[in-house]
């Protein structure tokens, strides 16, 4: 396996557990009877770094799956990757 592989790989398994969590605060979220009001002011924030995660999720199982099956647009991919890491790091960056 290529060492880009590996390391676009990190990124994806980092990304999707990312992704997993926040998907089950959301769930947990939607499920506690009655604290609705409390939490209220959190699902805007929750939403957007669910929308966030999505985007680096996306990015990095293309640049994967494109640099591990040598495919013509994984440049693209890879380039993609780059772009929405650096936005998550710009938008979440203190």
């Amino acid at each position: 396996m290529q060492p880009l592989v590996v390391l676009i790989g990190i990124v994806m398994g980092s990304s999707v557990a990312l992704l997993a969590g926040l998907v089950m605060t959301l769930a947990v979220f939607l499920l506690l009877p009655g604290v609705d009001e409390r939490l209220s002011g959190e699902y805007r924030p929750l939403l957007q770094a669910i929308a966030w995660a999505v985007l680096l999720t996306t990015a990095s199982v293309a640049a994967f799956a494109g640099q591990l099956r040598l495919r013509p647009w994984r440049t693209q991919a890879k380039l993609a990757l780059v772009v929405a890491v650096l936005l998550v790091g710009w938008k979440y960056w203190p």
